[in-house]
């Protein structure tokens, strides 16, 4: 496996806000939910019988549930005019592509560290919210690049109270998404482990379900998103041993009124990531360039070459092949991937 030396780059650790992939990865965070998906996958269900299928919460609860996946686009309320009259919740499109999603998260969680977890259990529920506030506040994006101690997270956090930063670290060394790392200096350093890094795969499957069926409510794809998601997946590709050169490869941003670019440039060596970087300048063999959307449908296997390359093209197809077989493509085939 390639190993991802990116030279430290100031970034500044936004306030927890909703990010990209937050809001599908939230709502399969809650055992509920999930419940609800799996109960109507088989079928139109009447609320009486949904209820009793998900374990029999309280009435006032499912309606809560139910309610907010309604408004979501998720399920479907049908009132038949019948006597006397009845209701039947059914999954939309948008429901039966989250839950195929699930079925992404649900790999990623079978190759818990401390074993297979099962979707919508309390294990689960844990690793998925630890996960989504570590992405939240950029927790991710730090130590996907390099390792952190909490003394240098607090540091560039300019939000987040160092008792908040504390919790949200402990939380994912807790579920095994960050390690301790040896250093030299005061503090413990954390870096991410490789099953974190895993996680770009719920990650991009969550990403893609929001931008295809809740765009107007979902959070836009940032510079942070994008570098966080090169940093976790680049240490993860296998290529060929007799690949060499400078890739880029370079996202469109769309940030106030005009584009911007963000990504990583990274060195291959006999088929080894010797060092990568989320500086663009430079020369580069191989240059791949798209916005957001057409990477989204590069490595979730959509048909065709969405993507514009430049340079040492062979160079660049070869990459943007590993990243799909490094797991950015674990949506593929599953109804998620854009139109």
């Amino acid at each position: 496996m390639g190993r991802c030396k990116a030279r430290p780059v100031p970034i500044i650790l936004a306030a927890q806000t909703k990010r990209a992939g937050g809001t599908a990865l939230d709502l399969l965070a809650s055992p509920l939910n999930v419940r609800i998906l799996q109960a109507l996958q088989e079928g139109d269900l009447s609320p009486l019988d949904l209820r009793r299928r998900v374990g029999t919460p309280p009435e006032s609860t499912m309606r809560v549930y139910t309610r907010a996946l309604t408004e979501l686009g998720v399920l479907e309320r049908r009132r038949h005019e019948t006597f006397p009259p009845t209701v039947e919740y059914s999954l939309t499109p948008a429901g039966s592509a989250l839950l195929k999603m699930s079925a992404v998260l649900q790999a990623w969680l079978d190759l818990s560290p401390e074993g297979p977890m099962p979707l919508g259990g309390p294990a689960s529920k844990s690793v998925t919210r630890a996960l989504i506030e570590g992405w939240s506040t950029n927790i991710v994006r730090a130590v996907a690049a390099r390792p952190y101690s909490l003394t240098e997270l607090s540091k560039i956090n300019v939000h987040t109270s160092y008792p908040a930063l504390d919790r949200r670290l402990g939380a994912m060394r807790l579920v095994n998404l960050v390690e301790a790392h040896p250093g030299q200096g005061r503090g413990t350093p954390y870096r991410a482990t490789e099953w974190l890094r895993r996680a770009i795969s719920p990650l991009v499957a969550a990403t893609t379900w929001e931008r295809k069926y809740l765009p107007a409510k979902s959070a836009r794809i940032g510079r942070l998103d994008i570098e966080a998601a090169f940093l976790l997946a680049v240490p993860l590709l296998e290529l060929p041993s007799s690949l060499r050169g400078r890739v880029r490869l370079a996202v469109e941003v769309q940030g106030g009124t005009t584009p911007n670019l963000a990504g990583t440039t990274m060195e291959i060596e006999s088929g080894a990531v010797t060092a990568c970087s989320v500086r663009l300048e430079g020369q580069a063999d191989a240059r791949v360039f798209g916005s957001a959307m057409a990477w989204l449908r590069q490595v979730n296997g959509a048909p065709g070459l969405h993507l514009e390359l430049g340079g040492n093209q062979d160079l660049g197809k070869t990459v943007i092949e590993a990243l799909r077989a490094a797991g950015l493509s674990s949506a593929e085939g599953n109804g998620n991937s854009p139109s």
